[in-house]
């Protein structure tokens, strides 16, 4: 089978995680800022879009090359055997992205592109100067960063954390790669009991429950290469059949408790269309009301943040609440998310180790306090 140069992109801080996980499913990988690098095949495509937690993305990359100026951008792109990807009538819209290099307009680098692959293909269709564009997508993305040039398929589609459990709801919910990729960086593997006390929507206790049952992420969603021409359509519902297999039982307890029950609803649903709502004990407690037999588990949280001085006061009321509840539970590991600076200071306990991250554009950190085991 024919093998492809991919790579998975992922949030700022998150490329050893995917390195991992792409390291487990037994790929050999190169890290670079955003990108881990590996090689595979049409099935290796639809294994990692279907397995992996923490990406974004999975891109094949097409060419690799320096572009000084315009024209050697042109003649570069026009190069590439355009028709053995892109059938007659494909849609090929093209981003584009430019980073310290001599060519900084990004609505140039995507039109120039645009054109170089719409002349090769008017070429080699012997077309007279027009194409349909009107079957299926090949989402393609031209990145320049100091002068080098790369073009990609993007075979994924809608980001991985588009996982399709999630109910459509009002605020900002975290991202569910992103509450994967906090699980990863701890102990977590479903064997011990994990705790998370201001659940919201759910998302970081049924991103625990896939990973503890051993379920794929990508089980209830489309991919991009699913409309390719070339790809080979039975790929993906045998591995989906694949994954189902797969499955394992519950371990050990999963709690995910919150102070408000109308969001607890939403978690219920979002659990149940993730197919794991009866792995997730929901209870509506207050922090300050929270107790539990569990021992050797992990508490993971993204307490609220006070952006107005009204709801910092009261974000630092809570975590001062979490210090007096969660730090006698010393044989818990203990994860909080969140974007205040001063977290530890009234959380009232130095963290064993502090991990900057970001929440879409929101920089925050990771603040984790490892257990006393009994």
């Amino acid at each position: 089978m024919k093998k492809y140069q991919l790579y998975a992109t992922m949030g700022a801080g998150f490329e050893s995680v995917v390195a991992k996980e792409l390291n487990k499913l037994g790929y050999e990988t190169k890290t670079e800022n955003g990108r881990v690098f590996f090689e595979g095949t049409q099935e290796d495509i639809v294994k990692t879009n279907l397995w992996l937690r923490s990406a974004d993305r999975i891109k094949i990359l097409l060419k690799e090359f320096k572009a000084l100026d315009f024209d050697s951008l042109y003649n570069e792109i026009y190069a590439y055997d355009w028709a053995q990807l892109l059938p007659v009538d494909a849609k090929f819209p093209v981003q584009g992205r430019t980073v310290r290099s001599k060519l900084h307009s990004e609505p140039d680098v995507q039109s120039i592109t645009k054109k170089a692959i719409v002349d090769k293909l008017v070429s080699q269709y012997h077309r007279r100067g027009f194409l349909p564009e009107s079957g299926s997508q090949y989402p393609l993305d031209i990145h320049i960063y100091k002068n080098l040039a790369r073009i990609s398929l993007d075979t994924t589609g809608q980001s991985l954390f588009k996982r399709g459990y999630r109910v459509e709801h009002g605020g900002a919910p975290m991202k569910e790669n992103f509450a994967a990729g906090l699980l990863e960086l701890t102990p977590y593997n479903g064997t011990h009991p994990l705790i998370d006390p201001m659940t919201g929507s759910g998302t970081l206790a049924i991103e625990a429950a896939l990973i503890a049952k051993n379920i794929a992420p990508g089980t209830w969603r489309k991919f991009a290469f699913d409309e390719f021409d070339w790809f080979d359509t039975k790929l993906h519902p045998e591995l989906v059949d694949e994954a189902k297999n797969q499955v394992r039982e519950l371990e050990a307890p999963i709690w995910a408790s919150d102070i408000d029950q109308s969001v607890l609803e939403i978690a219920k649903l979002n659990a149940h269309n993730a197919g794991v709502l009866q792995d997730i004990r929901f209870k509506q407690v207050a922090v300050k009301d929270f107790k539990t037999d569990l021992e050797n588990g992990i508490v993971i949280a993204n307490p609220p943040y006070g952006k107005r001085l009204k709801d910092r006061e009261s974000a630092e009321a809570l975590y001062k609440q979490m210090g007096e509840v969660f730090l006698p539970m010393e044989n818990f590991s203990q994860y909080y998310l969140t974007a205040d600076p001063n977290f530890e200071k009234f959380f009232g306990k130095k963290a064993t180790k502090k991990r900057k991250l970001f929440n879409g554009n929101l920089r925050v950190d990771f603040y984790q306090y490892w257990a006393n085991r009994k």
